[in-house]
């Protein structure tokens, strides 16, 4: 690989000068650089990346604030003091492992910021710390500024709360947001607040972090499937992937009956995207913009066809740094006070400057840091490249417990039938009797009632839907939160109560009993006979998932895992 196609098209290129017509020209004079008539636009040159570093800042702080309200809106829910997994009794048993209360070991184990706060009330750091990053992403969001110390403050809140999120947190979109974000640290100066911060362009080894970062994604994603389940291989995977995906959205009703050479036809463009074009990055610009367009694209199509939380809008970001000023310049408008002109001025400057630039102590300093993180990235891609060429490769693992370099994958193994479980509950004293009437609680977003229509709901993401989807195809001793959950529906906790759709004892006595059901679902057919009825799914029942329990069966059980007993209603006295 030639040092040309790194660089681009260095400034030094520029000022070469050649004879036209006996007269000497330069192919980058003022004069041609920036026409301000408006018959002839001012266009941007290659090889700067000013317009690249504020679409990248604005696009990850765009997904750092959905994650943030995710966090804000579910987590107490999930992991605060009375949570269905609280984070406190994580954070315990994590201490009383490593025989310390906030050791190095603890630290090192499990990074957060929660270890310096109090945790008499759990529920209120975590409404603080995700507070906190919704306003610090909004503003970057909005500005299009930031420096090191705004985006490392954001890297480290919402670290805090992925180390502390077990299960609910364990999807490979968290490590690669914290890897994504750890990047973006060092696009920005350490303190000035600008747009164009004119003494700190943005680095080419930044640039190259985020190159390799989508490498590893889309590569790992297709090597995965070409080692995992056969259906990759013999190109039938997508006759079963939009039915059977965790949170299907109402267009994936309709591209799931799309005819089998178009199903074929995607899952080869898939490989092609996820084997091939990644190393477009590394031949040159041209390949390199075309390996950014290609991937949107796929991005974009995946968001239109099901709901994986902000996984495909995350994964445009590093995608963003394929592409240079003259490239994204189209984005912005070319007003006298607009960003676009700002870069023109600065583009002009630098090929004016015949002189070299002073070597600052901050541009040598920044120099350092720069190297540093290279040579930091180059040495944590070591186990993940060796994974990545491993034939027992496993997808969407961290080495580090700051998350900087990551392992990726996707859809390893296609399931071919879509199980659900569907919780119901009963006010009859009596959970065995004939003339017991069980009615359905419904989630926010996952399958349940036939009648109901797919929700489309990405970016956002519901974390307990998720878990349901996993859980359908495991027993509930593998998913002991699922038992929690019942429990607090027996009590009708109002906090968990907020995770679900609809709670078919609204304003009334919860129940007495909650089973779990298992059910085995499929897609009507468009145009057929329950299609007619409204219905979007066919369901049938394939047997109980797990036993009617009652809240004071469950007293016991909650005591050994020293989870909070849910306050019962006044009409339930325990034993």
């Amino acid at each position: 690989m030639r040092p040309e196609s790194l660089v681009m098209a260095a400034p030094e290129r520029l000022l070469r000068k050649r004879n036209v017509g006996g007269a000497e020209h330069s192919p980058a004079s003022p004069s041609s650089l920036a026409r301000d008539p408006a018959d002839s636009p001012a266009r941007l040159h290659t090889g700067t990346f000013w317009l690249t570093r504020v679409v990248l800042l604005r696009a990850l702080a765009f997904i750092y604030f959905v994650a943030f309200l995710v966090a804000f809106n579910q987590n107490k829910a999930l992991i605060g003091d009375r949570g269905l997994l609280p984070c406190r009794l994580y954070l315990k048993n994590v201490q009383k492992y490593f025989q310390s209360s906030t050791g190095w070991a603890a630290w090192t184990y499990t990074p957060t910021i929660l270890w310096l706060l109090d945790w008499s009330d759990m529920d209120f750091n975590l409404g603080l710390l995700a507070l906190l990053g919704l306003g610090l992403s909004s503003f970057v969001l909005v500005t299009g500024c930031a420096n090191m110390i705004l985006m490392a403050a954001l890297w480290a809140l919402y670290m805090s709360l992925v180390n502390v999120g077990q299960i609910w947190y364990s999807f490979g979109w968290e490590s690669q947001l914290l890897e994504t974000g750890f990047l973006g640290i060092f696009l920005c100066p350490l303190w000035t607040l600008s747009c164009l911060p004119k003494h700190t362009p943005t680095s080419q080894i930044v640039l190259w972090g985020f190159r390799w970062l989508i490498f590893r994604i889309m590569l790992g994603a297709g090597l995965i499937k070409v080692r995992g389940d056969k259906c990759w291989l013999d190109l039938t995977c997508m006759d079963f992937h939009y039915e059977t995906q965790p949170v299907p959205n109402p267009m994936a009703y309709y591209l799931h009956r799309s005819p089998w050479w178009f199903h074929s036809f995607e899952t080869l463009s898939n490989h092609f995207l996820e084997l091939l074009v990644p190393f477009f990055v590394f031949l040159g610009r041209r390949m390199c913009i075309l390996h950014g367009v290609l991937q949107i694209l796929f991005q974009v199509i995946l968001i239109i066809s099901g709901n994986l939380s902000f996984l495909n809008w995350l994964t445009i970001v590093p995608s963003l740094a394929c592409f240079d000023d003259a490239a994204l310049g189209f984005l912005f408008p070319s007003g006298p006070r607009g960003l676009k002109k700002q870069v023109l001025e600065l583009q002009r400057e630098e090929i004016q400057r015949v002189q070299p630039k002073p070597r600052y102590i901050g541009c040598l300093v920044r120099q350092a840091v720069n190297i540093s993180l290279g040579i930091l990235v180059a040495w944590l891609s070591v186990p993940v490249v060796i994974n990545l060429l491993s034939s027992r490769q496993v997808m969407n693992t961290s080495f580090n417990p700051l998350r900087i370099v990551n392992t990726y994958g996707a859809f390893g193994s296609i399931t071919k039938e879509r199980t659900e479980v569907i919780l119901q509950g009963t006010a009859s004293p009596n959970a065995s009797t004939p003339d017991a009437v069980w009615e359905d609680y419904e989630f926010k977003c996952k399958p349940g009632d036939p009648w109901r229509r797919p929700c489309l709901i990405s970016p956002y993401h519901y974390r307990l839907d998720w878990l349901m989807w996993f859980a359908a195809f495991q027993t509930y001793e593998q998913n002991e939160w699922i038992i929690h959950l019942a429990g607090k529906l027996l009590a009708g906790d109002a906090e968990t109560l907020s995770l679900l759709a609809l709670n078919p004892f609204e304003g009334r006595t919860p129940p007495r009993w909650i089973r779990g059901e298992h059910y085995r679902y499929k897609f009507s057919l468009p145009g057929g006979q329950h299609a007619a009825q409204g219905k979007w799914w066919i369901r049938k029942r394939i047997g109980p998932y797990f036993p009617p329990l009652r809240l004071e069966d469950l007293k016991e059980y909650f005591k050994t895992r020293e989870w909070p007993l849910p306050e019962p209603p006044s009409r339930h006295t325990l034993k």
